[in-house]
C-alpha cells in the first residue's frame, strides 16, 4: 500500500486494494483485503546466516483463510512498522476484526493472524500448504515420545510433533502454532504412524491442508527453522504485540527433524475427498 520505513499510518478504506502485497527481504505474502486471509506467503531466499532454504525462494502457504461466515472487513487498514522490520496490520468491518503480525525474519516466529468478533463466537481458519511443502509426523519427536527433555529450569515430557517440510531444502522446517484454538481432525485423512514401541498410531490430519476452530481473541502462528522443532509448552496467554512462540533463548531441548522425510511419515491424503 506504499508504506515503507518505520511509521503508523492509516489507508482510507477507499484505497484499499481488494488484494495486497506485503513485501520484505525475506518474507513476502499477499492480503486479501476483504477477509485478511493470506495468500502466496513465501521465503525469497535472500541470503543470510539463518537462512532454512537453501538460498532458493520457497513457496511455504497457498493460503491462509478465515471464514467469516458472511461478515466482511470494509474499513481503514491501519499499518504499523517497526525500525526492526515489524509489520501489524489491522482491518476491521461490522462485527469482525483482524489482525495480521509478521516479521521480516528467514526463520523464528515470523507470522501469526487473529480474529475477533463482537458475537464472541469461533471461526475456522484453513491453512493450505503450497504444492512443494507437505506436513508430516516428525519421527525424532516420535522416536522419544514419553521421554523427560530439559526445559529452562524444568523438563518436559516429549510428545508428537507434525510439521511441514519439504523435498529440496534440509533445513527448511515449520509448524503451525495455536493459541486459544485447536485442530480439527480430518477422519478422511487417517494415517497409520508406527510409534517407537511398533504400535499403531492414527493421526487424523491431511498432508497438505489444516484447520483449525480459533476462539474471538485466539491467534494462529507460525514458526519455521530450529523454534519449529524445539520441545516446548504451548504458547502462554499473551494480549498485545504477541510472537508466534515463546522466546525460550536457546534453553529447550531442540530434536531437529529427518530430511528427506519417510514416505510412511508424510501424512495423506492431501486433502480430505
Amino acid at each position: 500500500m506504499g508504506k515503507s520505513g518505520a511509521q503508523n499510518a492509516t489507508v482510507a478504506a477507499g484505497s484499499v486494494a481488494s488484494v495486497f502485497r506485503v513485501q520484505g527481504r525475506y518474507v513476502q505474502f499477499d492480503v486479501d483485503a476483504a477477509t485478511f486471509g493470506v495468500l502466496n506467503w513465501t521465503l525469497t531466499g535472500a541470503a543470510n546466516k539463518i537462512d532454512i532454504t537453501g538460498g532458493r525462494v520457497t513457496p511455504v502457504f497457498e493460503s491462509k483463510m478465515p471464514d467469516h461466515r458472511g461478515l466482511v472487513l470494509n474499513g481503514n487498514v491501519s499499518v504499523e512498522l517497526s525500525s526492526s522490520a515489524d509489520i501489524v496490520l489491522t482491518r476491521s468491518g461490522p462485527g469482525v476484526t483482524m489482525k495480521i503480525q509478521a516479521k521480516d525474519c528467514a526463520n523464528g516466529g515470523v507470522f501469526q493472524m487473529e480474529v475477533a468478533r463482537a458475537d464472541d463466537t469461533k471461526t475456522v481458519f484453513t491453512h493450505k500448504l503450497a504444492q512443494s511443502a507437505f506436513y508430516f509426523d516428525n519421527r525424532n519427536f516420535r522416536n522419544r515420545e514419553g521421554d523427560t527433555v530439559d526445559y529452562k529450569d524444568t523438563t518436559l515430557k516429549v510428545t508428537p510433533r507434525i510439521n511441514f517440510g519439504n523435498d529440496y531444502s534440509s533445513k527448511f522446517v515449520g509448524r503451525d502454532s495455536p493459541q486459544f484454538a485447536d485442530r480439527i481432525v480430518e477422519p478422511l485423512c487417517t494415517n497409520n504412524i508406527v510409534t517407537r514401541t511398533g504400535a499403531i498410531s492414527k493421526v487424523q490430519h491431511c498432508g497438505g491442508v489444516s484447520q483449525w476452530s480459533v476462539a474471538s481473541g485466539g491467534r494462529m502462528g507460525q514458526v519455521m527453522g530450529e523454534d519449529a522443532t524445539e520441545v516446548a509448552p504451548p504458547a502462554t496467554v499473551c494480549e498485545h504485540k504477541c510472537q508466534a512462540q515463546n522466546q525460550t533463548k536457546g534453553r529447550s531441548t531442540v530434536l531437529g527433524a529427518p530430511f528427506p522425510v519417510t514416505d510412511a511419515d508424510r501424512l495423506k491424503a492431501r486433502a480430505a475427498q
